[in-house]
């Protein structure tokens, strides 16, 4: 998919293609993904079983006994055609969720040394990261894991050079450019700088993921003894 140029289709399934929307991880991109799901949602096609934002690309799964693979590239093609380069959002304004957060200790093993990293305190560190606010580019990894646009750049931070093998769930984490919240236990690389007691992911909910891309997200510090 990452070889996909502007515009460009793949084919992942008989029923499923990934269009190409922008070149780059950013929110001007983000924001056309989101941009053009809500345009195809709005039209309501018959065919439409499934939509998958990314951070430049949208999977679309189809019916195939009412579409051909041609002609929904050419719909698709028409419909991109019409979202200008600056597209946001409007079908719905976006929900904003506040995700308390306990940084440092045990919650963020890793919040010292990345400041130190930094060039920073550790209380600087945590206050700049609730000080943004972000937005879900994408869900993906594990069900219910958000990518989240808005890093301050300056808290930018490499991933681990050994990747954890179990990560538990709620752990905040920086990744480069991006952070994010591991839904459930799992292995990963990601600087852990604090953890939320929110369930991310519980298949119970009637919708068991707790953010949606385009969701906005803002974090909160809390105490560890509340």
């Amino acid at each position: 998919m990452n070889s996909l140029r502007d515009g460009e289709f793949e084919p992942i399934a008989d029923d499923a293609l990934v269009l190409r929307v922008g070149n780059s991880i950013d929110a001007p991109t983000n924001a056309r993904v989101h941009a053009l799901c809500e345009i195809i949602r709005a039209q309501q096609p018959l065919w439409l079983r499934d939509l998958v934002p990314a951070y430049a690309s949208v999977g679309v799964f189809f019916d195939p006994l009412l579409i051909e693979a041609d002609a929904l590239k050419a719909w698709l093609r028409k419909v991109l055609a019409m979202l200008p380069a600056d597209a946001q959002t409007t079908v719905a304004p976006a929900r904003i969720i506040e995700i308390p957060v306990v940084y440092g200790g045990e919650a963020g093993p890793d919040l010292e040394s990345a400041a130190a990293e930094l060039g920073m305190t550790p209380v600087d560190l945590a206050k700049r990261h609730a000080a943004c606010e972000y937005t879900v580019a994408m869900i993906g990894f594990a069900p219910g894991f958000p990518y989240l646009l808005g890093l301050d750049p300056a808290l930018a931070l490499p991933r681990l050079a050994t990747p954890r093998t179990s990560v538990p769930a709620g752990c905040v984490g920086i990744g480069g450019t991006q952070t994010g919240i591991y839904p459930r236990e799992s292995p990963g690389g990601w600087r852990l700088i604090g953890r939320t007691p929110l369930a991310l992911f519980d298949p119970s909910r009637d919708e068991p993921a707790l953010l949606a891309p385009g969701d906005r997200v803002r974090f909160v510090a809390m105490d560890a003894a509340r």
